[in-house]
């Protein structure tokens, strides 16, 4: 039997593999655009494909409320529905209860029960529920229901956290899938070392198809959120794949990938793009700024994304400036395209075995001008 994940070259700690899914295969390390209510906001899926994407994620929490799993199910699952042919990943919706914590209501072992952020309904999620959830919206790669405690929390809610996170995993692992899906377990623990060797010994004799790090990149100090995923990558099975939840700047790629991961995810390209700013090898530029009203040049030189293939900074910050979608697009379409060739370039480093130093050439080129 072929298995799902494969190792093809390391790099000291850093993997580049293959992983198999329903869907096809991704090529790891994997930087994963978001689509949180189906879609990569702004974005259609033959771009996603040009952008060279592989695989996207999709949100159990919002899914589940709208339009509904049952709609999705009956439209021929999240992939016929959203029009994305590739592997999909679905977070259980963990996150978003816990970090919306004014909606939080009770938590116990069998579950948690919270207000929907729609209209104020009381719900609940269980482990079992979630998989069911997730089974029917057939995606790729379903991720186990943990809870998520915000940076700062008293170790003791941490302990708790783990301990109950065991608990809801143990009820996950052997709960129906749809054909094909694989099931991710996640880690607990935030920076605190011996809490997190604990999280993962719990989950890892649960035989999950891989494993995720959870509860990092939450607010906490960077440093030792690097520390703290260099200690833990490597307690993760070998032939499993490793994902870093909610990662997606390019010195945190860079970081996650030095340290064995080999998949992440994060909002920021969209998000930032929202705001009218670029991802640049100048680093990050607000096209809000004047700066930029006669520049004729393209976002960033040599790429060759949809934005800089055709339009100047000029026309792109006219376009933002004037609220216009099209000026959204363009910028959300060219920072995942940044984020995917980063990426890209870091497995082909890592097959090259110079990761070190296209790590260090990459921070050097964006730490030449100051964000603007």
């Amino acid at each position: 039997m072929t298995p799902a994940f494969e190792v093809t070259a390391t790099d000291g700690a850093a993997r580049a593999g293959i992983l198999r899914t329903a869907h096809g295969e991704v090529r790891t390390p994997v930087f994963m655009p978001v689509g949180t209510k189906g879609t990569v906001k702004g974005v259609d899926p033959d771009e996603l494909r040009g952008l060279g994407a592989q695989l996207i994620l999709g949100n159990t929490y919002h899914l589940h409320f709208r339009p509904g799993e049952a709609l999705v199910a009956e439209l021929g699952g999240l992939h016929s529905f959203s029009g994305w042919d590739g592997p999909i990943l679905t977070d259980s919706g963990g996150f978003q209860v816990f970090s919306l914590r004014h909606t939080l209501q009770d938590v116990d072992d069998d579950g948690v029960t919270f207000r929907s952020v729609y209209d104020g309904s009381l719900e609940r999620f269980t482990p079992e529920g979630t998989q069911a959830i997730q089974a029917a919206l057939g995606s790729d790669i379903a991720m186990c229901l943990d809870i998520c405690p915000p940076a700062g929390v008293s170790r003791r809610e941490l302990e708790e956290a783990v301990r109950r996170t065991t608990t809801w995993a143990r009820k996950q692992v052997d709960a129906p899938r749809s054909p094909g899906q694989l099931r991710f377990g996640i880690s607990q623990g935030a920076a605190d070392l011996e809490l997190r060797r604990r999280s993962i010994e719990e989950l890892v004799p649960l035989g999950f198809d891989g494993y995720a790090l959870g509860g990092l990149s939450v607010g906490e100090d960077r440093a030792l959120m690097f520390a703290a995923t260099a200690e833990a990558a490597p307690l993760l099975p070998e032939d499993r794949p490793r994902y870093f939840m909610g990662i997606g700047d390019p010195e945190g790629i860079l970081g996650v990938i030095e340290a064995g991961i080999d998949m992440f995810d994060c909002v920021l390209p969209t998000r930032v793009a929202r705001t009218g700013s670029a991802l640049t090898w100048e680093g990050r530029l607000n096209l809000k700024n004047a700066r930029f009203a006669r520049d004729p040049r393209p976002l960033d030189e040599g790429c060759s994304c949809p934005a800089c293939s055709r339009f100047s900074r000029a026309y792109i910050r006219h376009l933002v400036n004037q609220e216009e979608l099209l000026g959204l697009r363009l910028l959300s379409l060219h920072n995942l395209r940044f984020l995917l060739e980063l990426t890209d370039g870091a497995r082909a480093a890592i097959e090259r075995g110079t990761l070190a130093s296209y790590k260090a050439d990459a921070l050097a080129r964006l730490g030449v001008a100051a964000a603007v």
